[in-house]
């Protein structure tokens, strides 16, 4: 009989728990979660944190912290903070991009937590959202945390305001480069070419686009232009590409003159440096 009463006692735990695991799912990154309720993994009490994530302009991703709950037997959710008092002392959290094992909250649960779809604080954060500057900077933003295709989806809107605003091309091209897909890029970057012929980032970018396209000749054109440029990273990286490419290609004879390049614009503690010296031991082997 004890035996018997362990075992039911056991299953209802598991039941429990594989109830609560249904419920929220911990598969989401912070860069997936502008604009949603979340909570993280329970601590050992089986507390969960309740959070609203959005983007500050400045600070980036930002977690901010509306209480704690628990999930009971029949998986409703409880709140078990003082709600009066979350609002009057809000706390905040800068995020990573790549925090793992978030869940959102599902939208059923937010009677049960006392919470609206979107916080009435929100708005403030919301000021010019459709503006070109502000789907400029949320672009941007994206691209940084390698989110391409989501940085297209504000681009894309800015654009159709102005396609000509200082950057943007450049900052699209950046995304279809990231997505391999060079002929979109190339098309952005020779309209931001028109608009500044000597900005350096966006020389760099082509001459990544060309060389991923196997036109060589036109990214070593680039290249040639870029001496001039101030940024001698931007260079020193643009000739490395080119290296790596013939290398790839066994082309020892443009290999080679391609790593003069690449030596000739850096110390041998710069990357680039370091990496041709490991390329050209290992055609040497």
């Amino acid at each position: 009989m004890i035996n018997m009463l362990k075992k039911i006692i056991i299953l209802s735990l598991i039941t429990m728990i594989s109830q609560a695991q249904t419920i929220l799912e911990h598969n989401k990154r912070s860069v997936d979660c502008e604009d949603k309720w979340v909570t993280f993994e329970p601590d050992k009490s089986g507390k969960y944190l309740l959070g609203f994530i959005y983007i500050d302009s400045e600070a980036g991703l930002t977690f901010n912290y509306e209480g704690e709950f628990k999930i009971d037997d029949e998986g409703v959710f409880k709140r078990i903070d003082n709600i009066d008092s979350i609002k009057t002392n809000s706390l905040k959290a800068r995020l990573r991009p790549d925090i793992k094992g978030i869940a959102e909250i599902p939208k059923n649960k937010f009677k049960e937590l006392n919470i609206d779809e979107t916080p009435k604080w929100l708005k403030f954060y919301k000021e010019g959202e459709n503006s070109i500057e502000r789907l400029f900077k949320w672009g941007y933003m994206y691209n940084g945390w390698n989110e391409c295709e989501k940085a297209l989806t504000f681009l894309l809107k800015a654009e159709k305001i102005d396609s000509n605003f200082e950057g943007l091309q450049t900052e699209i091209a950046f995304s279809y480069n990231a997505l391999k897909e060079f002929k979109k890029a190339e098309t952005a970057l020779l309209k931001a070419i028109k608009n500044d012929p000597k900005d350096c980032y966006t020389l760099k970018e082509l001459a990544y686009t060309y060389r991923h396209m196997d036109e060589l000749k036109k990214s070593a054109e680039i290249y040639h232009k870029m001496e001039s440029c101030d940024n001698i990273v931007y260079i020193q990286e643009t000739a490395y590409n080119l290296a790596y490419r013939y290398y790839e290609l066994k082309d020892n004879k443009n290999f080679s003159k391609w790593s003069a390049e690449v030596l000739k614009w850096g110390d041998k503690k710069s990357i680039y440096s370091k990496n041709i010296e490991i390329l050209k031991n290992e055609l040497k082997d």
